[in-house]
Formats: C-alpha cells, sequence, structure tokens
C-alpha cells in the first residue's frame, strides 16, 4: 500500500534530479520491476526504511538487472552504522576489521549491508595530504560518508548505480544508465589516479569488459599499460582472488585473452606467455576454459583446483620432460615436477595450499591411463579421482597432447559390460617390479634344507 502510494507520487516523472546531485530514474526509464529482486533483499530494504534508514540495492545487482541478467547475489547499501543495521536484524553478523560490514541471514541466503563511505577525504581537507603509499596507492579507505560519497569512491560508473526498490527508482551519479545501455566501460574519475589509488581495478576492467562484453572506454584503457606493473605492489594473496573471480565468471576464456590484450597477464598469470604461444598449450588451456565457461552456464559445480591444475599443466609437462631427459627415472621426475611448478608459481599468484592435493592427484593420475592391460584399468576406475582425472585426459586428447584413441578408449570402456571390458584389455606389457634375490649367509640352509659345502 505505501509502496503504491510513493509510486504515485514519484512514478509520473521519468527522470529528476535529486539534491545530491544524482539522476533519479522512474520505472519507465530503467524497466527494474520488484519482482526481480531476492525477497530477503527486498525484506532487508523494507525493515531499514521502516526505521527511517536510507536503503539501496546497490552494485553488480543493479547493473545486471539492467543489461537483463539474472543477479547472482544482491547487496545493500545503506546510512544506518553496522551496529544500527546489526539491532534491527536478529539474523545478523558484524564481519570484517578493516571496514565492518554486516551480513544478513534468512535461510540460505545472506544479504551484504554496506554503511554509506567515501573515499578518505574526510580525514584531510587538502587531497594530495590522503594516506598514500609512494605509487599514490590509498592506504585507508574506512570513512563513512553519505550516498553521494559512496557512488564517487565505487570503480566504474555502472557499479555506481543504486535502486529504491520502495520507490522503484534508480540513482545515478554518473550516467552509468547511458553506459550500460551503450555497453562502455568507464571510470569514475581520472584513470591515472584511480588506478593507482587501487591498481586492482585494472585487473578488474578487464574482467568486466570480458564477463559483460563491453568495451573500455579509450580513457580508461590509455594508462592500463603504463602502470601494470603497479601490480606487483598488491599482495599475491589479493592478485589470487581476483584470478579467481575472473577464471570463475563463466567467461574465462574470453578474460584470459583480455588480460593479454590489455598486457595485465604479467602481474596475474605470467605463465600464459608460455602457453599461448606454444600451440599445443594454447589448445589445452582453451579447451579447458571453454569447458569452464560451460559447465558454469549449465549452472554446473566448477573446481578452482581442476581449472589451475589445467593453467599449470603446460609447465608440468615441460618439466616433467627436462627432468626425464636428465636421467631422472618418470615418476619421480613427474613428482618432482609437480613440486617445482608449485612452489614457484606461488611466489607469484599464491594459490592456496589446500588446492595442492587435487592437482597433483589429478597429475599422478594421467601416466596411469597408458596402462592398460591387466588389472590397472579397474583399479584405476575405482579412484577417487577418476573422473576429474578422466576429464583431463579429455583435455589433453583435444588438444593433441596424447592420441584421442586413449581419450576413446577410456570412454568406452566406462560405459561397456565386463565382458566388453575384458575384451578390451591390451597386452599387459607394463614393467614388473624386479624382485631382489636374499644373499644366503654362509653355514645358511639352502631352500632344500641341505647346507652348503
Amino acid at each position: 500500500m505505501i509502496r503504491r502510494i510513493i509510486n504515485k507520487v514519484f512514478g509520473r516523472n521519468k527522470s529528476r534530479l535529486a539534491d545530491s546531485g544524482a539522476k533519479i530514474l522512474a520505472r519507465s526509464a530503467h524497466g527494474i520491476r520488484p519482482d526481480q529482486i531476492d525477497d530477503c533483499a527486498l525484506k532487508v530494504c523494507e525493515t531499514l526504511a521502516g526505521a527511517h534508514y536510507k536503503a539501496y540495492l546497490v552494485g553488480g545487482a543493479v547493473r545486471d538487472l539492467l543489461l537483463g541478467n539474472t543477479p547472482k547475489d544482491f547487496d545493500v547499501a545503506t546510512d544506518a552504522t553496522p551496529d544500527e543495521v546489526r539491532r534491527l536484524f536478529r539474523r545478523s553478523r558484524i564481519i570484517g576489521r578493516r571496514f565492518q560490514i554486516v551480513h544478513v541471514m534468512c535461510g540460505r541466503v545472506t544479504i551484504e549491508v554496506t554503511t554509506f563511505r567515501s573515499n578518505g577525504q574526510k580525514e584531510t581537507e587538502d587531497e594530495d595530504e590522503r594516506p598514500t603509499d609512494e605509487h599514490g596507492r590509498l592506504l585507508t579507505d574506512n570513512v563513512f560518508g553519505n550516498m553521494a560519497d559512496d557512488a564517487a569512491r565505487r570503480d566504474f560508473t555502472i557499479n555506481a548505480l543504486y535502486y529504491d526498490p520502495l520507490r522503484e527508482e534508480v540513482h545515478d551519479y554518473f550516467d552509468g544508465v547511458a553506459d550500460c545501455k551503450k555497453r562502455v566501460l568507464r571510470m569514475i574519475g581520472d584513470p591515472e589516479t584511480r588506478y593507482r589509488e587501487d591498481p586492482v581495478r585494472m585487473l578488474r576492467a578487464a574482467r568486466f569488459a570480458a564477463k559483460l562484453d563491453f568495451k573500455i572506454d579509450e580513457a580508461t584503457r590509455k594508462p592500463v599499460s603504463t602502470l601494470a606493473p603497479l601490480l606487483a605492489n598488491i599482495p599475491r594473496a589479493r592478485i589470487f582472488d581476483e584470478a579467481l573471480k575472473l577464471l570463475m565468471s563463466g567467461h574465462a576464456l574470453r578474460g584470459v585473452h583480455q588480460l593479454r590484450a590489455e598486457g595485465l597477464h604479467h602481474g596475474m598469470l605470467p605463465l600464459l606467455d608460455t602457453i599461448l604461444d606454444d600451440p599445443t598449450g594454447e589448445r589445452f588451456i582453451t579447451a579447458a576454459l571453454r569447458t569452464t565457461d560451460l559447465r558454469i552456464a549449465q549452472d554446473k559445480p566448477a573446481s578452482p583446483a581442476f581449472l589451475f591444475g589445467a593453467l599449470l599443466w603446460p609447465q608440468v609437462l615441460q618439466r616433467w620432460h627436462a627432468l626425464e631427459a636428465a636421467g631422472e627415472k618418470p615418476q619421480p621426475a613427474l613428482f618432482l615436477a609437480m613440486d617445482d611448478v608449485l612452489d614457484a608459481q606461488r611466489v607469484q599468484l599464491s594459490i592456496p595450499r589446500r588446492y595442492d592435493g587435487m592437482m597433483k592427484e589429478i597429475w599422478a593420475l594421467q601416466p596411469r591411463f597408458e596402462q592398460r592391460g591387466g588389472q590397472r584399468p579397474y583399479r584405476l576406475l575405482e579412484h577417487p579421482r577418476f573422473r576429474a582425472a578422466y576429464d583431463f585426459l579429455l583435455l589433453r586428447a583435444e588438444s593433441g597432447e596424447v592420441d584421442a584413441e586413449l581419450g576413446d578408449w577410456w570412454t568406452r570402456f566406462q560405459d561397456v559390460d565386463d565382458d566388453a571390458r575384458t575384451a578390451m584389455l591390451l597386452a599387459d606389457t607394463a614393467p614388473r617390479p624386479r624382485r631382489k634375490r636374499k644373499r644366503k649367509k654362509p653355514g645358511e640352509a639352502t631352500a632344500g634344507g641341505e647346507q652348503p659345502a
């Protein structure tokens, strides 16, 4: 009832200008409907508004709704402090130390509620005295502000949009709605300054351009080639988080090529030069990324460990062959290669160790697919990682690294009955371990019980 009254008052105008300088668009101008919004997010906004606080859906959810996409999650921005938000919702908790936010839970859904933040300028009247390092990176960004402040500190115009579900209005401070329609990614403020404040914004630009199929505004793109080395100053764990978002976005293949086109892969995935310049490596990574994108599009689970295992496999393969050429036996060479590559890559990307086990198991099982005689294929089928290792084998076959016949054989072997499996077995040519003959000590009895002469 309240919503209908508000809509009657404000819904007649296509757009109007707020006191804060934002352009306010009515539903007729933006087309977002309340039934497109998660019930929990609506409840959070209504509860905050009922307590006389401002409450808006913000950022990616508004952008995705404007683009006709289904948001992955819904975030709420408000002028209530974290403690005030916490008091309004029984099932909520405050998280974060550097900047507190509130998680409000409704069943399995969690809504992230943030207090309007400023860009740090309130700490000092002189912008030149804002706390930055020698490269211009902001050292603090934890000051509460109003909605205009909050919009100004966001990175791109398409992410600085606020939707009021009660009035069904979009507050647009930097023409983000127009940029959505033009499919242009544009930085808020001076791009060089904003990149210096937080170099990860360069990676975000590549990720959003790939994910949304947007063109990066020329002024936004121009400083990237010069400032890309600043990524070396960013903690490796944060770079990994951004890499994971890109690779699990559902547009990983396009994202990886976007990274390389912008020259940003050196700061995130320097191994791309080695992989993409080799025809087999390029085919392998392309197949792995395309498969991951397809699984995400079909709402199937995708494993980060599998994907990072695919990205690192060309290096493992190269190192494995080098160790074998130096005289190391095949199996020890493979395990040494795994450790060498993981140790080297952890310095660059800080891949969490919790992924090591799955990656190593997938890699270690690859030589066992060559063994198609005796009981070995049956034992491999029973391995807990068989399915992931088999999918990995198919990628190797698709790229031409191994014969396609090997992948076809294992595909058939899984599907046929026991008699057909027995008929498929090849001659067991795998070398059997030699048994050491026990040396007899002087005076020891022989097998026949006789004493030696």
